[in-house]
């Protein structure tokens, strides 16, 4: 069974398996800690019914730590693998699997809420977020595409059929703070087939004052107003 223990120490396999690092997870682990005890009392059952023997009586679970509860939902939400792969890892059925990506999903997105971690999900607000304002304003936009299953009405096909990935997508843009590399805005999803320069055209995003914003040739022509863009080069070996 994966376990956090086997990973702490490996830095680059945390990093792969949860998108952060060693202190990263244990700072998020903190307050996970706090709201999972907040919202599941140890004298209540998972139902919210009082027990009636003494918490940690009985069979231990697979997930009976705090940290493998965390490893596992971050782990699920960076990798997003399929349920019964999931529950490979961790050494449960499909069915269980389902279950604590339900039981612990909403404590992971209410952490990070109370932590100010969430992005910006309304375009209009984006000047004034923290994130966007931590450091310095320098921002980086880009479109992120991940396959999905294939729609099985035709108009949907087309929707979501991204010639680029020549598979059935689905879309995001993404704006990122480059000197904190905190995401700060997440656009609402899109099918693949709608190119990123007509989906910020659709989405009035707000900058702070003299924020410079890097884009690749997606979004050629894309220049908000107020804001220095820039096309950021790609090097030698990247080409090569």
């Amino acid at each position: 069974m994966l376990r956090y223990n086997q990973l702490k120490d490996k830095t680059k396999e945390l990093l792969a398996a949860t998108g952060l690092k060693r202190d990263e997870f244990e700072e998020l682990l903190e307050e996970f800690k706090k709201k999972y005890t907040t919202n599941y009392p140890a004298d209540r059952t998972k139902e919210g019914k009082p027990r009636q023997r003494r918490a940690g009586a009985g069979t231990k679970g697979k997930l009976d730590a705090d940290e493998d509860k965390l490893l596992f939902i971050l782990l699920y939400e960076k990798t997003y693998p399929l349920q019964t792969m999931l529950g490979l890892e961790f050494e449960m059925s499909q069915g269980q699997a389902n279950y604590w990506i339900h039981h612990l999903l909403p404590i992971l997105q209410e952490t990070l809420a109370e932590m100010g971690m969430t992005p910006e999900r309304d375009a209009t607000k984006v000047a004034k977020n923290e994130l966007a304002q931590e450091e310095r304003a320098e921002m980086l936009i880009d479109g992120s595409e991940r396959r999905r299953q294939r729609p099985k009405n035709a108009e949907k096909q087309k929707e979501h059929y991204s010639g680029k990935k020549k598979a059935h997508t689905d879309k995001n843009i993404l704006l990122v703070n480059s000197q904190t590399r905190k995401v700060v805005y997440l656009s609402p999803t899109e099918g693949g087939q709608k190119h990123d320069k007509r989906m910020v055209d659709e989405t009035p995003i707000t900058y702070p004052s003299g924020a410079t914003l890097g884009k690749d040739t997606g979004f050629q022509g894309y220049e908000p107003k107020g804001v220095h863009t820039f096309q950021p080069k790609k090097s030698p070996k990247v080409r090569n």
